[in-house]
């Protein structure tokens, strides 16, 4: 039952009802279209000379400065004509007026100003955002507007210990995977792509030691062996670069670096008989702690492909190359001479064989498990320090439902294991 006849007062007020409710779906179309084109695209969409192409060009290409301003107007819009509604709902019907009134402006607000723009920008994002841009980039090219956004994304960023004032809400990266996977599962970017994505991210978190080759498995040769030695040292493992080791004092240490180029000359000008350590060169050594993405760079700088890698102690952890390097990046890079042995062997019985040196996170991802990786790199290590001493063939540890057996061992260093699941009877 209406309370009292509406007077001019509310005409005026279902008029800036309507009227919020425009810009609202103006709003979110601008806020889904842009957010959904790419700065390459806005590029092109500018250099055709698209109308609006500039301002959309400018917009995508500092997000910063847009987000923010936006979401402020669509705050400020909603709650003034949820005010709105509430006054003019309680002048014309009551109390119960205004109930009924606030549940109908939920429902067309949310059908008519978000789901039916956003979806329209979802379907149209290039002809969204250009619709929108020049008027949006008006917007938030208001100082007033600029100057509240920033003050509470500064209050928010004090409260939540933020980094600066003008970087607004920040993204962590395992919702930054979140949206990559997302992304994937809707075919808006490739499988392929999300790897390399997903490897970027965690090429940062990534340090030598992870990614090098241990000692045990360095290819080398001493200081005294003849060039011949070394070279065929070369060919017989097909590689081109050699760490040259001396002892001293029972303290075995490299002393460089053998080309296998310069072997070669060496040998063809008939100096095959001398030692190798007449052709070294100088050896970089890195801490085994460095950041993988540091090394590439010094490696780019410097021009190096070979680094040895040294403990806290100062011995020889191991050998790490510009290829191990962009492995981490791109997956295993196979040439004529690797031997292609897998690391993961799937056996008829439901078992499976997996090489020792396979790293834990690796591991990890293959068999949704989670081996913790803070004190072991490779799953080998896990076995060996969950046992607490030198194993032996037939060894076996439970782990989350699977059984982990040694297979083979090589010295004191696990070389293979059986990964089985356990059944609950077992």
């Amino acid at each position: 039952m209406i309370s009292s006849a509406p007077n001019t007062a509310d005409y005026w007020m279902l008029f800036a009802i309507l009227l919020l409710l425009l810009v609202l779906i103006f709003l979110s179309i601008a806020e889904m279209g842009l957010s959904r084109v790419s700065k390459p695209k806005a590029q092109a969409l500018a250099d055709s000379g698209a109308r609006g192409g500039q301002a959309l060009l400018g917009l995508v290409s500092h997000p910063e400065r847009w987000v923010n301003p936006l979401l402020l107007s669509v705050n400020v819009c909603q709650t003034v004509q949820a005010t709105l509604t509430g006054v003019v709902a309680g002048r014309l019907f009551g109390p119960l007026g205004v109930t009924v009134g606030v549940v109908l402006n939920v429902i067309v607000f949310f059908v008519l100003a978000e789901a039916v723009p956003k979806t329209y920008a979802v379907q149209q994002p290039d002809r969204a955002a250009l619709s929108t841009a020049r008027i949006t980039s008006l917007l938030v090219g208001f100082s007033p507007l600029r100057l509240i956004s920033r003050g509470l994304i500064g209050l928010t960023n004090i409260i939540v210990k933020g980094k600066g004032l003008e970087q607004g809400p920040f993204v962590g990266e395992q919702e930054f995977l979140g949206f990559v996977e997302a992304a994937a599962e809707e075919e808006i970017i490739e499988h392929e792509e999300r790897e390399l994505i997903e490897s970027i991210i965690e090429f940062g978190d990534t340090v030598v030691r992870e990614i090098m080759v241990p000692r045990p498995d360095i290819v080398a040769v001493e200081s005294d062996v003849t060039v011949d030695a070394a070279l065929d040292l070369c060919f017989e493992h097909g590689v081109s670069r050699v760490p040259v080791l001396r002892e001293d004092d029972d303290h075995e240490d490299v002393i460089g670096i053998a080309y296998a180029k310069d072997l070669m000359r060496a040998v063809r000008a008939g100096n095959g008989s001398g030692t190798v350590e007449s052709l070294v060169r100088t050896a970089i050594v890195v801490p085994e702690n460095k950041p993988v993405a540091k090394l590439m760079r010094d490696m780019q700088r410097d021009h190096f492909h070979m680094a040895v890698v040294a403990d806290e102690y100062g011995s020889i952890a191991g050998l790490v190359t510009l290829e191990d390097c962009l492995e981490e990046l791109v997956g295993e890079i196979v040439d004529e001479h690797d031997a292609e042995d897998p690391e993961i062997q799937q056996l008829d019985n439901g078992d499976t064989l997996v090489d020792a040196g396979m790293s834990v996170s690796d591991f990890n991802e293959h068999f949704s498990l989670r081996i913790p990786d803070e004190d072991w790199d490779t799953v080998g290590g896990f076995v060996f320090g969950t046992l607490e001493h030198v194993p032996v063939v037939g060894e076996s540890i439970d782990h989350e439902g699977w059984r982990f057996t040694v297979e083979s061992i090589e010295g004191r260093r696990i070389r293979m294991l059986r990964v089985t699941p356990v059944v609950e009877n077992d």
